[in-house]
């Protein structure tokens, strides 16, 4: 939600949806208004169970976002969320937070849920009917993916409603209770001052992106970014060749890598590594207990990269994805 934030609050605000039961998010689909720096608090939609109103409302229009790769990955997403294990809370949220998706563009949705929620079954077939119903402002008509957490039983009903696997991605993570080697290149956290240069290196890195320094200063506002920084490595001669962004959760907790790229003109010299390494450092230094990042397991240099860094690649995850003849065998 924190790299999304670059489109601003607004558009962040526009793609999260909450799913809520009485007091508690577990089932109601509704959007988050949208609040500077900060989340804002979603209205209520419906009344709630024990007045006697409807259980579960419906959303509004879905949002327009930023274009999607085939995959229905966003253009400039590399990474999945990493299924570490559940730790700590998310704030802001209306009520007490069980349920959240972000829309990371229009055919992709990461959900998650509270640890006590996973099985829970109503919850579980509500999102089952929302995800697959185009009118319910969550997914639209034809192909697209859902990103849930192992174990979830909403991944089981997806299955079973003929949803299929979608491509591997390799977890990874690093132990950060001792301290990390520093990283054999000049690392500069980014400020006003290096934002171009941040945003030239992410354009370099990823094919089709328009990051610009305008996005890193709207990113850099919200809130997620109160814990979180974006590096630059730079090679002998003062050129920025890398760039990371990592987002702690809070000491003790877990921290992410996401996105971390190369400039296509320097590489295959050691800088991703680097940069990995420094990311993991500055986590640490953050207080987080982990580093993690999630990338496909088909970009074997992606995940050689990381793996020279200290991190140790877990088990394969994918995301569960409907193509448009699903729903057509669903309608018959």
């Amino acid at each position: 939600m924190g790299w999304f934030w670059r489109s601003g609050a607004r558009a962040t605000a526009a793609a999260l949806r909450t799913w809520s039961r009485g007091g508690r998010v577990l089932g109601r689909v509704r959007k988050v208004l949208p609040a500077p720096r900060r989340l804002a608090r979603a209205p209520k939609l419906s009344a709630p169970l024990e007045q006697g109103g409807a259980p579960f409302a419906a959303p509004g229009t879905l949002p327009s976002t930023s274009s999607t790769r085939a995959c229905a990955r966003h253009a400039e997403s590399t990474h999945q969320t990493p299924q570490g294990p559940p730790s700590g809370r998310t704030t802001g949220l209306y009520g007490h937070d069980l349920a959240v998706g972000l829309l990371d563009g229009p055919r992709l949705l990461r959900v998650t849920t509270a640890p006590d929620a996973r099985r829970d079954e109503e919850l579980a077939r509500r999102l089952l009917a929302n995800l697959t119903g185009p009118g319910r402002g969550v997914l639209p008509e034809g192909r697209v993916s859902v990103e849930a957490p192992a174990g979830a039983l909403v991944g089981e009903l997806l299955a079973e409603a003929g949803w299929d696997l979608d491509e591997p991605w390799t977890p990874l993570r690093r132990d950060l209770a001792e301290p990390v080697p520093a990283p054999d290149v000049r690392i500069e956290v980014v400020g006003a001052d290096t934002a171009a240069e941040f945003a030239a290196v992410h354009r370099s890195a990823f094919d089709g992106s328009r990051f610009t320094a305008a996005h890193w200063h709207a990113l850099a506002g919200g809130s997620p970014y109160a814990d979180a920084r974006s590096l630059l490595a730079y090679d002998g001669q003062g050129r920025a060749v890398a760039g990371v962004t990592v987002w702690s959760a809070g000491p003790g907790r877990p921290g992410l890598l996401e996105p971390m790229g190369v400039h296509r003109g320097h590489r295959r010299r050691g800088h991703g590594r680097a940069i990995s390494v420094a990311a993991a450092s500055t986590l640490r230094t953050l207080g987080s207990s982990t580093a993690l990042v999630c990338t496909p397991s088909g970009d074997t240099a992606a995940v050689a990269t990381y793996r020279s860094a200290g991190f140790r690649a877990c088990a394969e995850v994918r995301d569960r994805v409907r193509e448009a003849e699903v729903r057509d065998r669903i309608r018959r």
